[in-house]
């Protein structure tokens, strides 16, 4: 799927009836779906438990927080992107207070453009975070296999007095001449002598 095809879902938080008009028409339903908005940091925290949100857009400050701390806490999430809007007298401070845990930082008063541009650099930042998930999954998957297939070495060798190499070379063989993974033999030996 390329970036064009892909949708967003997105949380604005934002007191601000002006911004919210204005984001609301920025954001096709085409392209960005759902669309949840919420007025307070205690409001976006019950959002976000209660579904996950490729964007999080906030709209400092907010009736209960300026939201520097929620943000850091909702950044931990791999899968989601945050924007964090702020007046352009605190955006540096604020700035640096965020960059390091991935969050962007735009200056206000902003127009659309630059609220596109950065809608633009969410979408790339999320479709690099997918594909370091999908990464990540496969490293996972593959050490447990490692792990599957260790263990049913050990098996083959404490059962049926195999060395260390014969073990391995028995588990390739099998799943060689049955076509089947490496897995589905260790699985298969550790079902059988466990």
């Amino acid at each position: 799927m390329n970036l064009k095809e892909q949708i967003y879902s997105v949380l604005i938080v934002s007191a601000a009836e002006n911004f919210n008009t204005v984001l609301h028409e920025l954001l096709p339903e085409s392209r960005y779906f759902p669309v949840k908005f919420v007025s307070s940091i205690n409001s976006a925290k019950h959002a976000l438990a209660d579904r996950g949100y490729d964007y999080v857009i906030i709209n400092s400050p907010l009736p209960d927080d300026i939201g520097i701390r929620f943000s850091i806490d909702i950044s931990t999430s791999n899968d989601r992107v945050i924007l964090f809007l702020v007046r352009a007298e605190l955006q540096a401070d604020i700035y640096d207070k965020v960059a390091e845990y991935g969050i962007f930082t735009l200056a206000k008063p902003t127009n659309r453009q630059m609220l596109t541009t950065a809608l633009s650099w969410m979408s790339t930042t999320r479709e690099r975070l997918r594909k370091a998930q999908k990464k990540t999954l496969s490293i996972e998957e593959k050490m447990e296999e490692i792990r599957l297939v260790n263990r049913a070495k050990w098996l083959l060798i404490s059962e049926l007095k195999m060395d260390e190499p014969e073990a391995h070379r028995y588990i390739e063989k099998q799943a060689m001449d049955r076509c089947i993974s490496k897995r589905e033999v260790a699985k298969e030996i550790i079902k059988t002598y466990s």
